[in-house]
């Protein structure tokens, strides 16, 4: 159970992770050291589950982001396993779920360029033997960035 200071100490800590436990008592109204057990205590728990730095992709090389639709020729344990496998030997695949419907796998993946894209999906996912069918689509604009979880 959380209440509401942990609740807004978990907005203020997505929106700023770097917050020292003193930053965080200022705008909890709390001491430096009631901030810091509240958040250790979150983090011992689970709710806190990490920290991160957001990148810039362009920054870093990367000009194309997608979602890839991933249809399995096979849901047989193994293959759904070695499907998992070939998805954490690849870093640009940032986020990956498993879907009702159609679509087993929804991929979202940031590439250099379109023909590491093209070698991504061709070389790569279709070269999978329990992949059936790939189909993708290229983010032309990215409306919304990823926000925090809402408390």
């Amino acid at each position: 159970m959380i209440d509401s200071i942990d609740s807004r100490l978990l907005a203020e800590v997505q929106r700023n992770a770097m917050l020292t436990a003193q930053e965080l008592g200022e705008v909890l109204n709390l001491s430096a050291s009631q901030a810091a057990r509240r958040r250790q205590r979150l983090e011992a728990e689970g709710f806190i589950t990490g920290y991160g730095a957001r990148l810039a992709p362009a920054k870093v090389g990367l000009t194309v982001q997608a979602f890839i639709q991933v249809q399995m020729a096979s849901h047989a344990p193994d293959a759904a396993r070695a499907f998992g496998q070939l998805l954490a030997a690849m870093p640009e695949v940032i986020s990956a779920w498993t879907l009702t419907g159609g679509t087993d796998y929804l991929l979202r993946i940031w590439c250099a360029d379109l023909p590491a894209l093209n070698q991504l999906i061709h070389g790569r996912l279709l070269a999978h033997p329990s992949v059936a069918r790939v189909e993708s689509q290229i983010v032309m604009d990215q409306m919304k960035s990823d926000t925090p979880l809402p408390t």
